[in-house]
């Protein structure tokens, strides 16, 4: 593991447990050894990752969109701090050659990064381990509703091991190392079949 993306909140109208969460998280990471790449910004769940980075002297990249450091959002004391034209190339940026994906809790750009992650390994096109880490029990609604498209034959049951689920901070590097390889065939079961179909073949 050397580079690793971190999804997470910018909003600071959050619990202090989510918050604690995001810093001990970017301490582990750092102590690890591992190389944190995030969306760049100064507050919230996001701010408290890069401090946790660097109290532990970790080098951690911020991918920030033009406008967002217009406005001022952007972490002025990280390792590097990247500007590109917008969200689209952000998650390009954040993602590229990222040996994990690790989400905590957030908002509807958290939950889009994750879910995008999570399609792109569906679809063949990411490999690596994705750990969710389950803060509070954050995360339950939304494991609910992907166990519930697997039960609805929307996903088969081979897609409900694309993620981990963990309870903290503590648990991911673990989690990491005990992944499972994702196969190199995805793409062949991508596409949920009629069962008909699926058991003559």
């Amino acid at each position: 593991m050397k580079r690793i993306c971190v999804y997470c909140a910018s909003s600071e109208q959050v619990a202090e447990q989510y918050l604690d969460a995001a810093h001990e998280l970017g301490r582990i990471l750092a102590r690890a050894g591992v190389t944190v790449v995030y969306g760049g910004g100064r507050l919230g769940l996001m701010g408290r990752l890069a401090e946790g980075s660097l109290a532990a002297e970790g080098k951690i990249i911020g991918v920030i969109p033009r406008f967002m450091q217009q406005l001022e959002w952007g972490h002025g004391g990280l390792t590097e701090l990247h500007l590109v034209e917008d969200m689209r190339e952000r998650k390009h940026r954040m993602l590229l050659d990222s040996d994990a994906v690790i989400a905590l809790p957030g908002g509807c750009g958290t939950l889009e990064e994750l879910l995008e992650a999570i399609t792109l390994k569906r679809l063949g096109l990411y490999f690596n381990p994705i750990i969710i880490v389950n803060v509070a029990g954050f995360f339950d609604p939304l494991i609910a509703m992907l166990e519930r498209c697997v039960c609805e034959g929307f996903m088969g049951p081979e897609h409900s091991r694309m993620w981990q689920l963990v309870a903290s901070p503590g648990e991911v590097i673990a989690a990491i190392k005990s992944s499972r390889p994702w196969p190199e065939n995805a793409r062949d079961f991508a596409v949920v079949r009629a069962r008909q179909e699926s058991a003559s073949s």
